[in-house]
């Protein structure tokens, strides 16, 4: 699917918003390419003529002030918009991002192709006169699409890691990124440039939990890694797998998963059973043995089950686990929350 960020590149204006996939994340996420940029990401205007320079402070919008003293930041390290060759645009090392939707893109072309590209690629300089694309590819590609020739574009100088490093933040402000390719920009930096997890979150805006969480996926064995760059399993069916430390079994669930469209709740129940050392045959009607279960947890329950008259599940390991309590009607789930919440 287009992103937010992109449509609005297609739409007429300038201005880039996160998505809220994960509040927390994004709002952190938001001060990420402004800190990698130097500033606002926007198509360059006019310089102001001498009479707005000449308003008094009382006439002066301190909006309007500040976008001043921008621009002339901005031009001041040459960060304006040029006409650039399409055909002299290599592709960006460091995208991650494999995945690009073609009707999207077909979108954003017949956008494109009708009012033009408001807001600019970023580029940096390479050899030979040519340049490599830093952000924007879906904009290069819908471009092209639109038969353009040129496209607008910022020209940056800048290190190899400060260009992969506005990469990953750019992808991670995207809904629709797939966690393989979020783990693997996470991967690149710290394998390309020696970063530690702490150092990676620093730079793009995110946790070091979060970042190590991803980094994980990248320890999955290969068949499960193409599964989540396909889409056919999620991040959440990943952590859920990563709950086993055998590669080969791994393997196997994975495949469990994705031929029986496993919801994550599902595979879930199913590592949980793997865990308990419940083992099953390839078949769903062959004959299991289930290892020796604590009593209490099966007397509480077999409570819980009668107290409700609902199905619960309960998932104990040395002390921890979860109760999972199934209901299959409307009424039955405002029966139970009004129990949870103490009423009659």
């Amino acid at each position: 699917m287009a992103t937010s960020a992109e449509k609005a590149a297609g739409g007429g204006t300038a201005v880039e918003k996160p998505a809220e996939k994960v509040v927390d994340k994004r709002r952190a996420l938001g001060r990420g390419l402004e800190s990698l940029l130097g500033g606002p990401r926007a198509v360059a205007t006019p310089s102001p003529g001498p009479a707005a320079l000449a308003a008094t402070p009382s006439e002066a919008n301190s909006g309007v002030i500040a976008e001043i003293q921008a621009q002339a930041a901005r031009a001041s390290i040459g960060d304006t918009v040029q006409s650039v060759p399409l055909d002299s645009i290599d592709k960006n090392p460091y995208q991650t991002r494999l995945y690009f939707d073609q009707d999207a893109l077909q979108e954003l072309a017949d956008s494109i192709a009708a009012s033009g590209l408001a807001q600019p690629i970023v580029v940096r300089p390479g050899q030979g006169g040519r340049y490599v694309l830093i952000l924007g590819e879906r904009r290069c590609r819908a471009s092209k699409l639109a038969g353009k020739e040129t496209i607008p574009a910022i020209v940056r100088r800048v290190s190899d890691q400060q260009a992969a490093e506005m990469t990953v933040v750019e992808n991670l402000q995207r809904q629709d990124l797939n966690c393989m390719e979020q783990a693997s920009a996470f991967g690149k930096l710290s394998r390309d440039f020696e970063l530690t997890q702490e150092q990676i979150g620093k730079r793009v805006g995110v946790s070091r939990e979060s970042v190590a969480n991803y980094m994980r996926l990248l320890k999955l064995p290969g068949t499960v890694m193409q599964y989540l760059q396909a889409g056919q399993l999620d991040f959440s069916h990943a952590r859920t797998l990563l709950r086993l430390n055998d590669n080969d079994l791994i393997a196997k669930i994975a495949d469990q998963a994705v031929a029986k469209h496993m919801s994550g709740m599902q595979l879930e129940d199913l590592v949980d059973d793997v865990s308990m050392n419940i083992h099953r045959g390839p078949d769903e009607g062959q004959p299991g043995r289930a290892r020796w279960v604590d009593p209490n947890v099966r007397a509480a329950q077999m409570q819980l089950e009668r107290v409700l008259g609902l199905r619960v599940r309960i998932r104990d390991r040395k002390g921890k686990g979860k109760i999972v309590i199934e209901y299959s009607t409307v009424d039955d789930y405002d029966r139970l929350v009004s129990m949870l919440r103490g009423k009659s």
